[in-house]
């Protein structure tokens, strides 16, 4: 199945009526999309109550893809709010359990910065982070060119084959070092994450600017670039079982409207959606 979807459910006006409560924003996101990326969980490890409000807030077949809490993949800048590394993972790992107990994990995305380049070390943490998990289904997206230079790119799938990491697939604007490739290379044969982030250089180049966070993000994809993906979605899914896809192109607010293009452009009807609320007036 391919699962399309958005990161995060809050800012994403164009699909809530006016009368939406934030309180029922999932519920309302649930109507149209299957899956989502939760990202409060990259900026704190979240009470298991949150999560299990989630899974009550979702159809029985809804999928979750939860982000790596920052202090896991290296963002954290300053000391951790644990007493160890070790001790982070089993807090992450605990506020999880709703998802897993109603089956309605897909992933956790370990997503690394710009500066975690192909090194030793680098690849050492990656096989202790993988070692933590455990048999959670865990997706691995860089950010730094230097995995997928000529010279590594071949051994940086077979790594990810060997140690089963899920390929996170990315389209992004190609700007320098601190951004990849698209690598259409699965690592396993049930799962891939495929994020589109928008093709807007200069916002992506801008990260010491006041205002990055409003422009990183800023693009909308025309339908000759959705038709591309179209093709390339449909050839991921004749070798791997679920094809997860979100847009996080929102600093416009794009992100749902490309969404529900690509829906409609792969002709893609899916059933057991959370019924839509009516806006009558």
């Amino acid at each position: 199945m391919i699962h399309i979807g958005l990161t995060g459910w809050g800012d994403h006006d164009s699909i809530y009526s006016p009368s939406s409560s934030p309180r029922n924003k999932l519920k309302d996101y649930a109507g149209f999309f299957p899956t989502v990326e939760v990202d409060a969980s990259f900026y704190a490890v979240q009470p298991i109550r949150n999560s299990q409000r989630w899974v009550e807030d979702t159809p029985s077949t809804f999928q979750f893809i939860v982000k790596a809490y920052q202090g896991m993949t290296g963002h954290q800048r300053g000391d951790i709010p644990f007493q160890s590394r070790e001790e982070m993972f089993q807090a992450f790992i605990e506020s999880l359990q709703p998802y897993i107990q109603s089956n309605k994990l897909a992933l956790v995305l370990f997503q690394f910065p710009p500066w975690f380049d192909c090194k030793k070390d680098n690849v050492d943490y990656l096989r202790w982070c993988k070692h933590q998990m455990g048999e959670i289904p865990c997706a691995l997206e860089f950010r730094h060119q230097s995995w997928f230079r000529p010279l590594y790119m071949e051994k940086t799938i077979e790594f990810m084959k060997k140690e089963n990491w899920i390929h996170s697939i990315c389209d992004e604007p190609q700007s320098g070092e601190g951004s990849v490739p698209t690598v259409l290379e699965l690592t396993n044969p049930e799962k891939v994450l495929v994020r589109f982030h928008g093709r807007n250089v200069y916002g992506w180049q801008k990260r010491n600017a006041e205002n990055w966070r409003e422009v990183r993000y800023l693009y909308r994809y025309n339908e000759e670039e959705l038709m591309e993906w179209k093709t390339y979605l449909e050839i991921l899914h004749t070798n791997c079982k679920d094809v997860f896809v979100v847009f996080n192109n929102n600093s416009g607010g794009d992100a749902a409207d490309n969404a529900r293009q690509l829906i409609s452009l792969m002709g893609i009807e899916y059933v057991n959606l959370a019924p839509r609320q009516l806006d009558l007036f």
